[in-house]
């Protein structure tokens, strides 16, 4: 039988930097491989003089600075400025080396491009154009500064001062270029990572909400019997001559039928939120009487400033009106004495500023804010409030931001646009 492969989180900044310093440190060793290999060719075997004893030095530099990084990269978090450190310390063992053995006539200068493209894959931008003029002070350097090198005359040539300008200008052209393409490319492929994980998100989120409106789609079916049934007994007690002729009987048995409907309520919300037909037409209101109806049903206390002006027709959206009254009963649940919902239009959005003097958010809930199971309280299912509220806003088109306040309390602010409840004309 097939089994889900596990899906592991995407590794952190500073692993993928220290990462990017082990690469470094893998391809200084091809270098340090390489340029004794050259070295020894071109003295050995084409018959140049080099000066060896100097270019062992920078060799023996390079191997203790790959010694001294390896060892050391596992004991301290690898930085960006370590690893432009590390890509200067290569441009500059390049440049001795390059002043040793013919300057910009020696073939090799082209290798400076080779640390302007790494810099510009690995570094940050301010770090890759750092890099690109640094290797071009260096080109410049090497071309006004280092010594000829004595050739055989079957090898011997000389280029005019002429040509080495328009060596160093095609060299800064191509490494501006490179840094400026390649950066551009790293940002857009970083932006569609983090597009695609959204979309990640928002699907385990959407996955999240399917698997809570089944349960709560069959909770509420095997509720619909039971309530069904209390109801018809509730209508027979209350018929009964003895419980008609005693007032304070019959005042409980309508308190216990009120109470029965208030759950129907809110069953048939939990059927509709599941996206379940009851056999009732969507509500037409106005937007002032759809949240007066949630301030009025709630059982807390709730101060509503109205300072929406000249009223909008809607259509009541049963979700949000849900997403709202978790919204109070989480500000309730943390203690509040005093809530205030306010509602206000801005331009074309609702606004709705809830403000509590509760004990506020804790800290890692407002780092996480619309996760399910993001909260402080211990019960099982806690934290699925502002879950809610935030993917039922984010299906309008809205958001939702949250804050402590600085003298004590919380304000949730919901927004969304007018047209998403806007009613259609007929």
């Amino acid at each position: 039988m097939a089994t889900q492969a596990t899906r592991l989180p995407p590794p952190a900044p500073e692993d993928a930097a220290a990462r990017n310093m082990r690469l470094l440190v893998l391809l200084r060793w091809l270098a340090v491989g390489g340029q004794l290999a050259t070295i020894l060719t071109v003295h050995y075997g084409f018959g140049i003089r080099l000066p060896i004893a100097p270019m062992a030095v920078v060799l023996a530099a390079l191997v203790m600075l790959n010694v001294m990084t390896w060892l050391g990269h596992p004991h301290w978090p690898v930085t960006n400025f370590q690893l432009f450190g590390a890509l200067a310390c290569d441009v500059l063992a390049l440049t001795a080396q390059l002043h040793l053995s013919g300057g910009a006539a020696n073939p090799f200068v082209s290798l400076y491009l080779l640390q302007v493209v790494m810099g510009a894959v690995l570094l940050h931008a301010w770090s890759s154009w750092a890099l690109v003029g640094l290797t071009s002070a260096a080109f410049a350097g090497v071309a006004l500064l280092s010594p000829p090198l004595v050739l055989p005359p079957w090898l011997a040539t000389t280029l005019s001062p002429a040509y080495v300008l328009g060596l160093w200008c095609n060299f800064v052209l191509a490494a501006v270029l490179l840094v400026l393409f390649v950066t551009r490319i790293a940002a857009n492929l970083r932006s569609r990572d983090a597009h695609l994980a959204t979309m990640r998100q928002r699907a385990a989120e959407e996955d999240h909400i399917v698997r809570m409106g089944l349960l709560a789609s069959g909770a509420a079916h095997e509720l619909g019997t039971p309530l069904s049934s209390i109801s018809v007994l509730l209508g027979d007690w209350k018929s009964e001559p003895a419980i008609r002729g005693e007032a304070r009987l019959a005042a409980e048995v309508d308190e216990m039928q009120a109470e029965l409907m208030r759950c129907k309520t809110i069953v048939s919300g939990i059927l509709f939120a599941a996206g379940e037909v009851t056999g009732e037409a969507p509500e037409r209101t106005t937007l002032r009487r759809f949240l007066a109806g949630i301030v009025d049903t709630w059982p807390g206390s709730l101060a509503f400033d109205d300072r929406l002006g000249e009223d909008r027709p809607i259509v009541a959206d049963r979700a949000l009106g849900q997403a709202l009254t978790n919204l109070l009963d989480n500000a309730a649940e943390a203690g509040a004495a005093t809530i205030t919902m306010t509602a206000r239009l801005e331009e074309a959005m609702l606004v709705l500023d809830v403000r509590d003097d509760g004990g506020g958010f804790p800290a890692e809930v407002l780092a996480a804010l619309g996760r399910p199971y993001n909260s402080s309280k211990d019960r099982r299912g806690a934290g699925l409030g502002l879950f809610l509220a935030t993917n039922v806003l984010r299906t309008l088109g809205g958001t939702l931001q949250a804050r402590n306040l600085p003298g004590g309390g919380a304000e949730t602010v919901l927004r969304l646009p007018l047209a998403s409840l806007a009613l259609a004309p007929a």
